[in-house]
């Protein structure tokens, strides 16, 4: 069912269009807080055009989307994320260059007041703050279960760890609504059960998920709610096991049964 109290995150008829060609077509949904909201569908049925105009990457041709009753309409991707939805990308958007811990005070730095000027004159209040950007990325890291690898270069992680890093990125903006990728992609049956269970924490300590991912398995034992898009166009809503059973879903994968 719909969440019964006024929802976290709204769609409403959420159009995108790239000359002729309708990516999302009147697409509307509604994520109440705490929830873990699973996004599904075939290749190309405009999963990751919903998250990229949810986050500000693209502008909405038509529709809306809400944030605690506030409109998103025209802001910037840096704005969204002041707002409170931080997100992960389906291929790893790394600083390779850069250390893990530094990859994670960069997405804290969206929380921080500091200025140039600060920066520049080194001023208590941007040392303290600085200091505070350090323990509080040491922590994310620890949180995600990558901590001794803090001062490793990004690029020479694991696959898996390089995918715990970007949520530990996210999660270092604060958000009430955290839209992951598809992290389970390229994981192992062994890294997915622990992204399963490290998902599962966040959304227990006050974080909102909204998730697109290609393993069903993970989604239907994981997820709340599942809304199904095809051809652009939401074409199933509801707990998984009723998204399992629905026909227009099946049609949608094959023909075949969803596990």
């Amino acid at each position: 069912m719909p969440p019964a109290e006024a929802p976290l995150l709204e769609a409403r008829g959420v159009s995108k269009r790239f000359g002729g060609l309708a990516a999302l077509a009147d697409v509307s949904l509604a994520i109440g807080r705490g929830e873990i909201y699973g996004l599904i569908g075939p290749n190309g049925a405009g999963k990751t055009t919903f998250f990229n105009c949810l986050t500000g990457l693209y502008q909405a041709t038509e529709g809306a989307f809400l944030l605690g009753g506030a409109r998103l309409a025209g802001l910037k991707p840096h704005a969204i994320v002041a707002r409170g939805i931080a997100r992960t990308f389906q291929n790893i958007r790394l600083f390779a260059n850069m250390t893990a811990l530094e990859n994670v005070m960069v997405g804290r730095h969206a929380r921080t007041r500091s200025g140039v000027l600060g920066a520049i004159l080194g001023t208590a209040a941007t040392r303290a703050e600085e200091r505070d950007t350090v323990e509080r990325a040491r922590a994310l890291l620890a949180y995600v279960g990558i901590e001794p690898r803090a001062h490793d270069l990004a690029k020479h992680l694991p696959y898996g760890d390089q995918r715990r890093l970007e949520i530990a990125r996210a999660l270092a903006t604060e958000p009430q609504l955290l839209a992951l990728d598809e992290p389970a992609a390229g994981m192992n049956a062994t890294e997915t059960a622990a992204l399963k269970a490290l998902l599962e924490r966040i959304r227990h300590d006050g974080v909102t998920l909204l998730l697109i991912e290609h393993d069903v398995a993970l989604v239907m034992g994981l997820c709340d709610r599942v809304a199904v898009l095809d051809y652009g166009r939401r074409i199933a809503e509801g707990t998984p096991a009723q998204v399992r059973t629905d026909p227009q879903v099946i049609t949608a994968y094959l023909g075949g049964a969803l596990p």
